[in-house]
């Protein structure tokens, strides 16, 4: 019996390398996709293999809509040439950055940049791979715990996480006849190298972000993967439609 694959996008960094090495752990075949950090992606690879998995890296940009069936079929030409099917199990919908800005001083070209890497892009990339997903599959989206509370500097930000929140429902509900689930996780701060590494190496910023989670400290980004590679397993059966947040009880 062949093992069960995940596409993971932006997987070559960030909660993205530890959701794929997560992954792996549980015994799943990974496919990452990367921007343009080729070598770490490599690294990541090396990793998964030393862990007795098979992983592929695609480049994808998910912002250029106009690119997507092209990504899809090449995407399906590899799973054939190095999995032996074109089929996936689990969907993985990682890949992103964040402007900080306030909403008054949110530019456009701002605007579009983060719908489309939070929003159209996902929206568009499941979509087209569909065909692609085995019936009782699961896709896993990504939000943030700012569509629960508000923080000023990340309201455009918010609102496309928002906007996946309600598409996950949507897609859990018409896709359920294929058994094909569809959850949302919620990640706090973490301490990743986004924000230019905010949260990890601003030590004041870490200690009060910490003040405010219950469980005394900021998240790891094991912290998500790990529940990422849960819910990509047979013991999440039965959930499905559900906003999951991860966040060791901030702001509650």
């Amino acid at each position: 019996m062949s093992n069960k694959i995940a596409l993971v996008t932006g997987g070559s960094r960030g909660l993205g390398r530890d959701m794929v090495i997560s992954l792996a752990k549980k015994g799943l075949d990974v496919v990452i996709t990367y921007h343009s950090n080729q070598e770490a992606t490599i690294e990541v690879i090396k990793k998964i293999e030393t862990i007795g998995q098979k992983a592929i890296a695609l480049q994808l940009d998910v912002t250029l809509i106009s690119t997507l069936d092209d990504f899809v079929s090449t995407l399906t030409n590899s799973l054939n040439s190095n999995f032996g099917t074109d089929k996936l199990d689990y969907v993985v919908n990682n890949g992103g950055f964040i402007y900080y800005i306030s909403y008054a001083d949110t530019s456009l070209e701002q605007f579009d940049d983060l719908i489309n890497v939070h929003f159209k892009g996902p929206f568009f990339l499941t979509q087209k791979l569909l065909k692609n997903i085995n019936d009782n599959g699961s896709i896993i989206n990504v939000s943030s715990g700012l569509t629960r509370f508000s923080t000023s500097g990340f309201s455009t930000y918010a609102a496309m996480k928002g906007a996946m929140e309600t598409l996950t429902r949507y897609q859990a509900q018409e896709l359920g006849s294929r058994g094909i689930r569809s959850n949302i996780i919620a990640p706090g701060a973490i301490e990743t190298d986004i924000m230019g590494g905010a949260v990890r190496d601003n030590k004041k910023k870490n200690t009060q972000l910490a003040s405010h989670t219950a469980l005394g400290r900021v998240g790891l980004p094991h912290d998500i993967g790990s529940v990422v590679a849960f819910l990509c397993t047979d013991d999440a059966k039965w959930i499905n439609g559900q906003r999951i947040e991860i966040s060791g009880g901030y702001n509650l």
